[in-house]
């Protein structure tokens, strides 16, 4: 680049100089010269030490991940001939998870002809979001797709703000439920098996499931010249 608007180490605009100029004058001050803003035209130069200016971003950058709110996506299966008993038992593990700032997916699973008759699948759900209204808030309606109908339940204001607590019993996985974490904008469910589920396949015909695939954010830095 033939020459860059100059910005000195105390944030004052130097002005416009040719490149050797703002390098030279960088060197003077024993300082690095940073471009900062490539896309400008002419480019933003500023002058500064470096090495302390990484080790800030990185403090930085730090500290934003602390305060981002991890969010995990449970999921709870139900047939829609569920017993009360069954029923009762897969709720308590939905209002653990709302408890614990979770978010739970609900899944109606149609066998056979059952599919032929979606309303009762609409009735535990509507059901289970009224009886747990203080805790949730339903982030997605009732849909059906093919013989599943999902419902998506996030936790309230009132669980996110502290006003109610998580309780004394830890979530843990177990033979109904399970649940897999997520990036700060996304998040994937892990599926869990219903209790009526068909009886489990001999030990050398089972398959061990894939591990889910996981993304790392790039961080770009800023060119040193």
């Amino acid at each position: 680049m033939p020459e860059v608007r100059l910005i000195d180490e105390n944030g004052n605009q130097v002005g416009v100089m040719r490149t050797p100029e703002a390098l030279r004058y960088a060197q003077d001050k024993d300082l690095d010269l940073v471009e900062v803003a490539p896309e400008a035209r002419p480019p933003v130069c500023r002058v500064l030490d470096y090495s302390k200016y990484k080790y800030e971003q990185a403090q930085k950058l730090k500290q934003a991940r602390k305060h981002q709110q991890q969010i995990t996506i449970r999921e709870i299966k139900f047939r829609p001939k569920i017993a009360e008993n069954d029923y009762n038992t897969k709720k308590g593990h939905v209002e653990r998870f709302l408890r614990h700032k979770d978010k739970v997916k609900i899944t109606i699973m149609f066998r056979g002809r059952e599919v032929t008759h979606p309303e009762r699948g609409v009735m535990i759900l509507d059901r289970l979001a009224e009886e747990l209204s203080d805790l949730a808030v339903i982030e997605q309606r009732p849909i059906q797709d093919g013989r599943n109908m999902t419902m998506m339940l996030g936790p309230s204001k009132a669980v996110l703000s502290g006003e109610i607590d998580a309780g004394s019993d830890d979530v843990a996985p177990d033979d109904d439920a399970e649940g897999a974490d997520a990036a700060p904008d996304a998040g994937a469910a892990a599926t869990a098996p219903a209790a009526d589920a068909e009886p489990a396949a001999p030990a050398d015909a089972a398959a061990a499931p894939a591990p889910p695939a996981s993304s790392a954010p790039i961080d770009g830095d800023p060119a040193k010249i």
